[in-house]
C-alpha cells in the first residue's frame, strides 16, 4: 500500500491479504482462520501448503495466535491514518474508470484491507460507479459476468460506509438495481453459479434495508419468485448468509400492501415448510415461523398451508422445541387455521399428527401465560370432535377447563 511497509509476518501465506484471525496448524505455520479453512475444506490432499505436511481437517486443531493479532491491531491502530492517505485518489480515479478484469481485481483487493481503505475507497465513488458500470449497465447486459461475483463482493464490503456517507446518493427512489440484481439471481440460480448467488442475494438485502416501504411496494411477483428460488436450493454451495439474506427479504416486504398475496402466488409457503422439515438453526426457524405465520392471515396462504401435506406435522414438531418466539409463531398459525380451515379432515389431521397432544402439553409446560391461553382457545374451538375420537384429550379437557 505505498509507502507504508507491512510486515511480512502480517501476511497469510494464501490469501497474501493481512490477516484478520491469524491461527496456527500443528505444523507451526500461521495462516488467516477464513483462508485456512476454506483450504482444508477444498483441498483433495489435506497438506500444509507451505510445509506439505499431513494436517487434519478438522478446525479443532487450529491454535489462535493471540499475540500475533495484538501485534496486527496494533499495527492497524498506528498505520491506519497513513494506510488512508496511502490510496492515491488518481489511483483509484484511473482504476473506476477503466473498470475491466483487472481494475475489479485490484479494487478487490484494496476492499479486503482494512476500514481505512474502503473508506478511501468511498470517498472516489467506487460504490457508485461498480453499481452503474458493472451491475447496472454494460457489463451485465452484455452477458460478461466473468468478475461479477468480485464486483458484488466489493459492493457488499463498501455498503455499510457507503450509505452512513450517502453523499453518493447510490440508494434512489428507481429501481434498476433491484431489478438488475433479481436478473443476476435469475441468470446464476439456472445455472447453478452459487457463488454469485450469495453475493447477489446479500447486496439485496441490504439495499431492501434502506429503501423507503412505499417504494418497497412496486416489487413485483417476479422478484419474489427468485427469493423463493433461493429458499428452494439444496446445495452446500449457497451459504446459510444468503439463505438468511432471503428470508430477511420476505419478512421485510411481507407486511406492506399486496406484497404478501405477491409472496404467496410466488408458492413461499410451500418452500418454507420444506425449509422447516431440514434442520436449521434457532434464529432460522425463528424466522420461518414468523414469516409462516403472517403469510397464513391470509386466505390464500391458509390454503396454500393446508395443501402442504407436512404443514401441520412441522408446525407440531417444533413447538415446545426450539424457542418461545417459534412457539408464539406456532400457536398462531394452529390458531389461524383452526378458526378459518377447520373443517372435518383438517380436524383429523391435527389429532393424527400429535398437534392436538402438543396443545395439550403447552398447557402443561412451564411457558408464557399468553400461550397457554393460545392452546386453550385452539382446544376449545374443536374439543367436541376431538373428545369422541380421543379418551385422554377427553380426560384432559374435563378435568383442565370445563366448558
Amino acid at each position: 500500500m505505498g509507502e507504508i511497509e507491512i510486515p511480512q509476518f502480517f501476511i497469510c501465506p494464501i490469501s497474501l491479504q493481512i490477516m484478520k484471525e491469524p491461527v496456527t496448524t500443528i505444523t507451526g505455520i500461521t495462516y488467516n482462520r477464513e483462508s485456512i479453512e476454506h483450504w482444508l475444506v477444498t483441498s483433495k490432499n489435506c497438506t500444509c501448503p507451505i510445509t506439505n505436511q499431513p494436517l487434519p481437517r478438522s478446525s479443532e486443531f487450529l491454535t489462535p495466535n493471540h499475540t500475533l493479532q495484538r501485534l496486527i491491531q496494533s499495527w492497524h491502530s498506528t498505520n491506519s491514518a497513513s494506510s488512508k492517505m496511502s490510496i492515491e485518489k488518481s489511483k483509484l480515479e484511473k482504476l473506476v474508470k477503466k473498470l475491466d478484469h483487472e481494475a475489479i481485481e485490484k479494487l478487490h483487493a484494496l476492499a479486503l484491507e482494512d476500514e481505512g481503505t474502503r473508506s478511501g475507497m468511498v470517498e472516489a465513488g467506487v460504490e457508485k460507479a461498480i453499481i452503474q458500470k458493472v451491475i447496472i449497465k454494460s457489463f451485465f447486459k452484455q452477458g460478461k459476468t466473468v468478475y461479477l461475483e468480485e464486483a458484488l463482493r466489493i459492493l457488499r464490503l463498501l455498503w455499510p460506509l457507503a450509505i452512513t456517507n450517502d453523499k453518493n446518493n447510490i440508494v434512489d427512489d428507481n429501481f434498476d438495481l433491484v431489478n438488475s440484481l433479481t436478473l443476476i439471481l435469475q441468470l446464476h440460480i439456472d445455472n447453478k453459479n452459487f457463488k454469485v448467488t450469495n453475493e447477489a442475494m446479500l447486496v439485496l438485502k441490504h439495499v431492501l434495508e434502506v429503501k423507503t416501504s412505499n417504494s418497497l411496494l412496486n416489487l413485483n411477483v417476479e422478484f419474489f419468485r427468485e427469493i423463493v428460488k433461493v429458499l428452494r436450493i439444496r446445495n452446500k454451495e449457497l451459504s446459510k448468509q444468503a439463505m438468511k439474506s432471503a428470508l430477511h427479504v420476505l419478512l421485510q416486504t411481507c407486511p406492506l400492501g399486496r406484497n404478501r398475496m405477491k409472496i404467496v402466488e410466488a408458492e413461499a409457503v410451500t418452500e418454507l415448510i420444506d425449509l422447516a422439515l431440514e434442520k436449521q438453526e434457532k434464529n432460522q426457524t425463528e424466522l420461518i415461523f414468523t414469516l409462516l405465520a403472517d403469510l397464513c392471515s391470509c386466505a390464500d396462504g391458509r390454503e396454500q398451508f393446508v395443501r402442504h401435506a407436512a404443514g401441520i406435522a412441522v408446525v407440531s414438531k417444533r413447538t415446545l422445541r426450539v424457542s418461545p418466539t417459534t412457539d408464539d409463531r406456532a400457536l398462531q398459525i394452529f390458531c389461524l387455521i383452526s378458526k378459518y380451515c377447520g373443517t372435518n379432515e383438517f380436524v383429523q389431521e391435527m389429532l393424527r399428527v400429535g398437534a392436538v397432544s402438543k396443545l395439550c402439553m403447552v398447557m402443561q409446560a412451564d411457558c408464557a401465560s399468553y400461550l397457554k391461553q393460545k392452546a386453550r382457545g385452539v382446544l376449545r374451538l374443536h374439543s367436541n370432535v376431538w373428545n369422541n375420537n380421543s379418551p385422554c384429550i377427553q380426560v384432559y379437557l374435563l378435568t383442565r377447563h370445563q366448558r
